[in-house]
């Protein structure tokens, strides 16, 4: 810890498992030291164990990377975490991920009562719109000819006061209407 505040580094490359203090809690002091600029820390290790990985973004770590790493996959993430991104080894996103998802609840999605004013029909076109589809592809899908297509779009931006078709596909997601990262799934209901 005193190297730390005596060099004063950008980066500092620590293992977890050392003799005396391990990485995790050298983290965490360098970290809350106060300094004019903390250094970006990239855990290196050995062990892809969950608990290292959690323990040492809780101390501060901006990277957590493993041993096997290349030495192009370290110089690439000692630039990520230096320019103040944070880094994760592709071993272990799926953890992090999995974990963030358990622990954030799903937002409550309330419509907005403008949607009422839409007919079934106008629906369906909106639904069409959200997924980015063209008037003759929403045409094709309903049975419908471009012109009627083209009518109801125009029904739906003005029932909907929305300026244009970017504005009703955030207005859909926005509202509902179209489930995140399913570009084909429509949200019934």
């Amino acid at each position: 810890m005193s190297l730390a505040e005596a060099l004063a580094p950008d980066v500092i490359v620590m293992d977890v498992e050392m003799p005396g203090v391990d990485g995790i809690e050298a983290t965490s002091r360098i970290l809350q030291a106060p300094q004019p600029s903390a250094p970006a820390v990239l855990v290196l290790t050995t062990f892809g164990r969950r608990d290292y990985l959690f323990r040492s973004l809780q101390a501060g770590a901006s990277g957590f990377l493993l041993k096997s790493a290349s030495p192009d996959e370290l110089l690439e993430a000692i630039t990520v975490v230096d320019r103040g991104d944070a880094l994760v080894c592709p071993q272990l996103t799926r953890t992090v991920v999995a974990r963030a998802l358990a622990e954030t609840p799903e937002p409550a999605i309330v419509p907005s009562t403008r949607l009422e004013l839409l007919t079934e029909r106008e629906r369906e076109v909106l639904d069409g719109m959200a997924q980015g589809a063209s008037n003759a592809e929403i045409a094709t899908r309903l049975f419908l000819g471009e012109a009627t297509v083209k009518t109801h779009v125009s029904s739906v931006l003005s029932k909907l006061q929305l300026r244009d078709r970017t504005a009703a596909v955030v207005f859909s997601y926005e509202n509902g209407v179209v489930v995140p990262g399913a570009s084909a799934q429509v949200a019934t209901g």
